[in-house]
C-alpha cells in the first residue's frame, strides 16, 4: 500500500512538473512571437550568446545539442531557420570537417539582447507564481 502512495506522489509530482513546463514554454511563445521567434528559437540564441561570451564567437552545433532539447535534425532545421533570417551563421570546422560552428550575427545578437527581457519577464511570472509565498 505504501508503494502505491509513494508512487501516486511521484506521478503527481511528475504531472505538476509538465504542466509548469508547458505553461513556461506557452507564456515564452506568446511574448516572443511578435518578435518571429519561439521557446527553442530563443533557446539557441541565449545559449549561443553566452557560449559565444565565454569562449570567443563560435559554438559547435554538437555542444548546442547537448543544451538543447530537440533532436539533432530538429536543430539542424531550426539553426538552418535562424540563418535563413540572418540571426547565425554556420561554417565547418576546419579541424574536423564533420563538424559545424554557429555563430550569432550582429542581428542576432540585437534580437536577444531585445528580447532577453521579455523571456525573463516570462520566467519570473510563470515560474514564481508556482512558489509558495514568501
Amino acid at each position: 500500500m505504501a508503494a502505491k502512495t509513494a508512487g501516486a506522489r511521484l506521478e503527481e509530482r511528475w504531472r505538476d512538473i509538465l504542466s509548469v513546463h508547458a505553461r513556461t514554454l506557452c507564456e515564452i511563445d506568446r511574448v516572443l512571437h511578435p518578435h518571429g521567434l519561439g521557446a527553442s528559437d530563443f533557446e539557441v540564441l541565449d545559449i549561443l550568446a553566452a557560449e559565444t561570451a565565454a569562449h570567443g564567437d563560435l559554438c559547435r552545433v554538437q555542444n548546442l545539442a547537448g543544451r538543447v532539447h530537440l533532436s539533432q535534425s530538429a536543430l539542424s532545421r531550426l539553426i538552418g531557420r535562424l540563418e535563413k533570417e540572418g540571426l547565425v551563421v554556420r561554417s565547418v570546422c576546419e579541424e574536423d570537417r564533420r563538424g559545424v560552428w554557429v555563430a550569432l550575427t550582429g542581428k542576432g545578437r540585437a534580437l536577444h539582447a531585445e528580447v532577453l527581457p521579455l523571456q525573463r519577464e516570462a520566467l519570473a511570472r510563470t515560474l514564481n507564481s508556482d512558489s509558495p509565498a514568501d
